[in-house]
């Protein structure tokens, strides 16, 4: 089979832009993205959008006890139940839209070992709001490897004063320690995207370092951020006042510089802010 076949026993059903879908076949790649996070041997695997099964197969053959595969297609959620390995037990199959899957009950019922690791070609358009979600689990989620649009894993991975530090790379520095594994050109993929993709690879953070108030470490970040040309004293303003704070004081109480931006702000700092707000 040369690498850019499709895998024996996978549909050839086109894949649906409305649903994100951009397919891997190449098996290197496959192989490369299975073990990005590391060792799958044994372990419980989530994989949102499978689609014809490439990174499924990857998995299973990388000896993944359990694949978990949320699937919306219903064209390829039948293709995979028919798989050998879903008979088996090795392979479940969900035909769901992943944002409304829950997760740890889920993992529960199927008997899955926990942490499960979470190994996906993500679709565009749901990445981001189920990363949001995942960093927001508690102790079912393990390592991650997730591809996705390459700026957007920028964006994951980002540390301070960078273009691509914002809300996003704030809330998962809290829970994780993330970098990017490798990129791909558009060509890797059926139908090529417009840009470039990337693997972010999230190893959990020791349990005594991750912050617990996320909800409030959002609400901040995305203040911060939601006007990140400004001044803290002048973005912060209408979160300071709904917390019945006055922004200043409230910056400077905390040894924050109200004349600071916010991609100048170091984790420590975002926690501080976040925590001051937990009643």
């Amino acid at each position: 089979m040369s690498r850019d076949e499709t895998p024996p026993g996978l549909t050839q059903a086109t894949a649906r832009k409305a649903l994100g879908q951009h397919f891997l076949f190449d098996p290197d790649i496959l192989k490369r993205a299975a073990l990005a996070a590391g060792s799958v041997e044994g372990r419980a695997v989530i994989e949102v959008g499978p689609g014809p099964g490439g990174l499924t197969r990857a998995l299973l053959d990388q000896g993944a006890g359990k694949v978990i595969a949320v699937e919306a297609d219903e064209r390829f959620a039948e293709a995979l139940q028919s798989w050998p390995e879903a008979e088996a037990g090795r392979l479940h199959v969900i035909l769901k839209d992943a944002r409304k899957v829950r997760w740890e009950e889920t993992l529960t019922e199927l008997g899955a070992s926990m942490p499960a690791m979470i190994i996906a070609n993500l679709p565009y358009n749901v990445g981001t709001p189920l990363l949001v979600n995942w960093l927001k689990a508690g102790a079912w989620r393990g390592e991650m490897a997730l591809m996705f649009q390459k700026e957007v894993a920028e964006r994951v991975c980002a540390k301070p004063n960078t273009d691509h530090y914002g809300r996003l790379a704030v809330l998962t520095h809290a829970v994780a320690n993330p970098h990017i594994a490798f990129t791909l050109p558009p060509g890797a993929f059926r139908p090529p995207p417009k840009v470039d993709s990337a693997v972010a690879v999230l190893h959990p953070l020791p349990a005594e370092k991750v912050f617990p108030h996320l909800d409030k470490l959002e609400e901040v970040s995305g203040a911060a951020f939601g006007q990140r040309r400004k001044m803290l004293r002048a973005s912060l303003k209408p979160l300071a006042k709904r917390h019945g704070l006055k922004a200043v004081e409230w910056l400077q109480s905390l040894d924050i510089d109200p004349t600071a931006r916010a991609e100048t702000l170091s984790q420590e700092e975002f926690r501080r802010m976040a925590a001051s707000l937990v009643k």
